[in-house]
């Protein structure tokens, strides 16, 4: 017969060993796992448990029971790995399960070796067994140690699987449950926080998105939150008003259209996406500027005209008749100007910086205005309501007029 193969050693390490010298080594099992268990403490400070605690315990047998597990296999070719597997695939998941790597486990499989190198070595040199035999013992030895590191990173793997997927599923309702109108509890959101492994923010802010056409969600830090599938997409940004916290945002939605809602506690976070929705809108109807993601604290006027659009509509046509009765050509830059005259307190000159005119030019336009407009143009009582009316003229109407044309 030729030599076993790898596959065969792998099934059945000790088959080879003689089963007869598993007897003198029986009495000793006891105080061998004993030894192992103290080695693994003094060398995996997480594993340094007291003896009679419930982990000591649990330690102490599972090591006897890998101890007694490997004697029991000496010149067997029928054995049942299934048991010592079954224990160190617990092991493993139980080190994913508490936030561990593999490391102090690894280590303690390997201490376990070295102790049980020396005991065969002792027991070699008592039981006079050839340097053949104590190869063998050794060799399987390597070989068993392998078999139960395997199932230690089987259950490890497994147990990592199942927490990023349960964890994936906390994550997803605690985005819906942020945006939910009417509103969770404070406690409800902290409660889910802990689950998803979240850490609640004292702010955030709702940033809504809309992507070209193939373009494949981000890559998000943990800390953010996303639905990139939904009829309008968005991400939940902690803190937002934190540092670096615009360069994220602008990462994230690289190549989108991007609205960014306003700040608030965890329990708006309805409203700060509602008013992002409102914001991205008008950035694809060409009212708000595309390049990069706007802010909606920094489009208050806009943003208030957008909801009142049809009410200023009709009152401008009531207020500023003599105004929007002029051809389009003749209009615009006199509603511009008045926009931009009003805007920087009624000063010609840094209007005319703003539009990149003559204060001659703003003078002649202004006295325009007023032989058409009034006493309208000055009337304390109407300026805020001829303000917003004006910008939603300049900001709406001419584009509206840009597509007809």
């Amino acid at each position: 017969m030729g030599e076993p193969t790898v596959s065969a050693i792998m099934n059945r390490p000790l088959a080879d060993v003689p089963a007869e010298l598993a007897d003198p080594l029986r009495p000793h099992l006891e105080k061998v796992a004993a030894e192992m268990v103290r080695e693994i403490k003094a060398l995996v400070p997480e594993y340094a448990r007291p003896t009679d605690s419930p982990y000591g315990q649990r330690m102490q047998w599972a090591v006897e029971q890998t101890v007694t597990h490997f004697v029991a296999a000496f010149g067997r070719t029928d054995m049942e790995w299934g048991t010592v597997t079954e224990i160190f695939e617990g092991i493993g998941s139980y080190e994913a399960r508490k936030g561990r790597s593999l490391d102090g486990l690894q280590t303690a499989i390997r201490v376990s070796g070295q102790v049980a190198c020396r005991r065969f070595i002792k027991s070699a040199q008592k039981e006079e067994w050839s340097l053949q035999t104590l190869g063998q013992i050794t060799e399987s030895l390597f070989v068993f140690l392998e078999k139960i590191a395997g199932a230690a990173a089987r259950g490890f793997a497994s147990a990592q699987e199942r927490l990023a997927t349960e964890r994936e599923r906390f994550r997803w309702r605690l985005r819906d449950l942020l945006v939910e109108d009417p509103p969770a509890s404070h406690e409800a959101i902290v409660d889910l926080a802990r689950s998803a492994r979240w850490e609640p923010p004292r702010t955030m802010a709702v940033v809504a998105v809309r992507p070209p056409e193939d373009h494949g969600a981000p890559v998000l830090p943990p800390a953010v939150l996303a639905d990139w599938h939904g009829p309008v997409p968005y991400l939940i940004v902690p803190d937002p008003e934190g540092p670096g916290r615009d360069g994220l945002i602008a990462s994230l939605v690289r190549n989108c259209k991007a609205a960014v809602g306003p700040t608030v506690p965890m329990t708006r976070g309805a409203l700060s996406l509602r008013w992002a929705a409102r914001a991205l809108s008008l950035v694809e109807r060409g009212v708000l500027p595309a390049k990069e993601p706007v802010r909606c604290l920094d489009q208050l006027p806009t943003l208030v005209s957008a909801m009142s659009e049809e009410l200023i509509d009709v009152a401008l046509r009531g207020r500023l008749a003599p105004l929007m009765d002029l051809p389009p050509h003749r209009r615009e830059p006199l509603a511009r100007t008045l926009l931009t005259y009003m805007e920087s307190r009624d000063n010609a000159v840094a209007a005319a910086d703003r539009l990149l005119v003559h204060e001659q030019t703003v003078r002649y336009r202004i006295r325009r205005l007023e032989e058409l407009l009034g006493d309208v143009l000055y009337d304390p009582e109407h300026r805020i309501e001829l303000l917003l009316m004006l910008h939603t003229w300049v900001n709406f109407d001419q584009l509206s007029e840009a597509s007809e044309r």
